[in-house]
């Protein structure tokens, strides 16, 4: 299944820590991970949060300000935010096409506001306090079987395939053909369950399967590769990897 890469955490900051753990096995289709990432000491300096596109849709909760919270995704290229000297933040990841609430909801950039929304993110955020990363899996899963019963989180058959058979999809041809779709039908339900143009979704896909490795199995040379991974990522291959913990 989508294992996307986990977001750029600069080498030189040793008192960052990401946790991460998988979902429960009936929830694997839609959901790829529950995460936290915080400062264990005040840093020297601010830490810059280098995040890759991956399609996935995040439920992001400040557990230093609890009112602080939304739903989140980020666009075809890299996002560089700034979290400060001390930050704990937590959250749901959720694989393309799987979240099915209002898209103007979702937020790309920094998360800095209250939330006014329905959805009971804050309460998650408040029954965390206090608590260790593992014990944030039945807070967590809860939720999530809320979004679902409301509608929020559902399995996208047609995203599955895709995600399921990245493989052998080399094209968008492809993705229409594993779809059983048109490409007119293809773009129109791409576009409404994900947000993305199936061919920005493929490209995004293609480079979380370049970080894995066999990276020209999937594009047509190494400049073509070098030079899609540095504007989706504002790094070379060898640049991020120099500096960036994967």
């Amino acid at each position: 299944m989508y294992d996307p890469i986990k977001d750029g955490i600069h080498k030189k900051f040793d008192s960052v820590q990401f946790n991460e753990v998988n979902p429960p096995k009936e929830l694997e289709s839609m959901i790829h991970s529950y995460w936290e990432i915080k400062s264990n000491a005040i840093l020297n300096e601010d830490f810059i949060l280098h995040v890759i596109p991956d399609a996935c849709v995040n439920v992001l909760l400040n557990l230093l300000d609890t009112k602080i919270a939304a739903i989140t995704m980020r666009k075809t290229e890299y996002v560089a935010l700034n979290l400060g000297k001390s930050f704990h933040y937590a959250g749901i990841q959720i694989l393309p096409g799987m979240w099915q609430g209002n898209p103007k909801e979702i937020l790309s950039g920094f998360v800095d506001r209250p939330y006014h929304g329905n959805l009971p993110l804050v309460e998650t955020a408040n029954q965390l306090l206090q608590l260790e990363f593992a014990e944030f899996y039945p807070v967590f899963t809860n939720l999530v079987k809320t979004l679902m019963k409301q509608g929020f989180v559902q399995k996208n058959n047609l995203v599955g395939i895709i995600l399921e058979n990245l493989d052998e999809i080399e094209s968008v041809e492809d993705m229409a053909a594993y779809g059983n779709l048109s490409p007119r039908q293809l773009q129109r339900k791409i576009k409404q369950t994900t947000g993305f143009s199936p061919h920005d979704l493929l490209k995004i896909l293609r480079l979380q399967k370049a970080f894995k490795g066999h990276y020209l199995d999937f594009y047509t040379d190494q400049s073509h590769f070098i030079h899609s991974f540095r504007k989706i990522t504002g790094y070379t291959p060898k640049e991020y990897f120099k500096h960036f913990d994967v």
